[in-house]
C-alpha cells in the first residue's frame, strides 16, 4: 500500500501547521486536498490539544471551523485510547523516549495499525512508519 492509500493517524502538528498559518501550511493543505480522508484517522488527544492551544490565542471560532472542515465534512474518524493501553502511557514513555503526546499518538497509532503523519522526529526511533505531507 503506498502513501497516499495508507491508513494514517493525523498528528497534531499537521494541522497546527495550516490552522496557524506556518511555515509548512501549503503541503499540508496539498494532503488534505489530494489524499483520500476516508483512510485516515486523528486522535482525541489532537482534538483537545489543538482547542487548548486556539482558545489560548482567544481563536474560538476556528476551532469550530477546524471541526467541521477537517472532521464533519471529510469524515475522519476520531480515536480514543482504551483504558488499557492508556495505562502503558508511562511505559511506552520511558522505553521510547517519548513525552506523553507522543507516546499517546504512538499507542492510537500501534493499537489502530495505522502509519503517522507528522513533522515530529520523535517517532523515527519507533517501529511506526512516519510519513510528511
Amino acid at each position: 500500500m503506498d502513501d497516499q492509500q495508507a491508513r494514517l493517524l493525523i498528528d497534531t502538528n499537521i494541522f497546527l501547521e495550516i490552522l496557524l498559518e506556518q511555515d509548512k501550511s501549503e503541503s499540508c493543505t496539498a494532503f488534505f486536498r489530494d489524499h483520500d480522508l476516508s483512510s485516515c484517522f486523528v486522535s482525541d488527544f489532537t482534538l483537545h490539544s489543538i482547542g487548548v492551544i486556539l482558545f489560548r490565542y482567544k481563536r474560538m471560532h476556528l476551532f469550530e471551523e477546524f471541526l467541521k472542515d477537517f472532521l464533519i465534512d471529510t469524515g475522519i474518524g476520531v480515536l480514543s485510547l482504551s483504558i488499557q493501553s492508556l495505562s502503558t502511557i508511562g511505559t511506552v514513555c520511558e522505553k521510547l523516549n517519548l513525552d506523553f503526546d507522543d507516546a499517546y499518538q504512538y499507542a492510537c497509532a500501534k493499537e489502530n495499525n495505522l502509519k503517522i503523519l507528522s513533522f515530529d522526529t520523535h517517532f523515527d526511533r519507533t517501529d511506526l512508519d512516519r510519513i510528511t505531507p
